[in-house]
């Protein structure tokens, strides 16, 4: 179980510590601006979609039930002038790569110097590495398989029926299961799953957390096989009490749960690298 997780939190903080480092070694500039880009393109069911989010942000995905997907970001820049603020509007946003059934949204700005180099020759290099924030929220048809890259921001997942697939720096982030599946591995921060229905047709869910707290929702008569692990400090609070011992004998320790709800099947696996696990049931209207 920790050779399956460490390794993926390693690939998290490295694809993302060097944003954090260039933001923080940046003084906080005086003038700032907000800038709205929006972007709406016919996308059948059954694609990917990317999302490649910024170092600092909020990444907000919805299903529906339309074939299109639509692209709303607010872009938050700082600088010292309104001639930078000029310049960096125009480096700051994110570009679209589309190709048969798969579509990336990747953010470009200050972070990004092979982009910036693209786009503007001689690109002043006190703007370069300058914080700058990014907070999206993209609908996408409800039969999508997603990818989440972030870096630090809240994190909401709902009403997708795929496979998703998210890799996050640092998140508050809820993650409501319509179906599919998902592998989830995030460095710090809150995470909150939720099954809201006995009915979920997933196939699997597996939510990995480095250290925080996470929170798991689970319905009544559930069938499924739960795996839950706390990895090095900190303890599991079960408080569904569907819960039963894979193995007869078997006893649930305060960091490790290894359970059958109802007649089992779907594989449900919850780590917890150092923090906090609660899981109970999901609240019925």
């Amino acid at each position: 179980m920790k050779n399956r997780l460490i390794p993926a939190l390693f690939f998290v903080l490295f694809s993302f510590a060097f944003f954090a480092g260039s933001a923080s070694a940046q003084p906080v500039p005086g003038v700032k601006r907000t800038i709205y880009k929006s972007d709406k393109f016919d996308f059948g069911s059954g694609g990917t979609i990317v999302v490649v989010g910024a170092p600092t942000g909020s990444v907000r995905v919805e299903g529906w039930s339309e074939n299109v997907v639509q692209v709303d970001a607010t872009i938050e820049i700082a600088a010292d002038s309104e001639a930078d603020l000029d310049l960096l509007s125009k480096v700051t946003g994110f570009v679209l790569q589309e190709t048969l059934g798969r579509t990336v949204i990747t953010s470009v700005g200050t972070h990004d110097k092979t982009f910036i180099k693209k786009t503007i020759k001689k690109f002043p290099k006190h703007l370069m590495g300058i914080p700058f924030r990014i907070d999206y929220v993209v609908k996408v048809p409800r039969y999508s398989d997603l990818q989440i890259d972030g870096g630090k921001g809240s994190l909401f997942v709902g009403g997708v029926d795929g496979t998703i697939r998210i890799n996050y720096l640092d998140a508050d982030a809820k993650l409501e299961l319509l179906g599919g599946g998902i592998f989830a591995t995030i460095g710090g921060g809150s995470v909150d799953v939720s099954i809201p229905s006995r009915s979920w047709r997933g196939r699997f869910a597996d939510v990995q957390l480095g250290s925080g707290t996470m929170n798991v929702s689970l319905p009544p008569s559930l069938n499924a096989d739960v795996d839950a692990n706390i990895l090095r400090t900190g303890s599991i609070d079960n408080k569904y009490a569907a819960l039963k011992p894979k193995q007869r004998r078997a006893e649930f320790t305060e960091r490790s749960i290894a359970a059958r709800s109802g007649t089992g099947g779907v594989p449900l696996k919850f780590t917890v690298g150092d923090g906090n696990m609660s899981i109970f049931q999901t609240a019925q209207p």
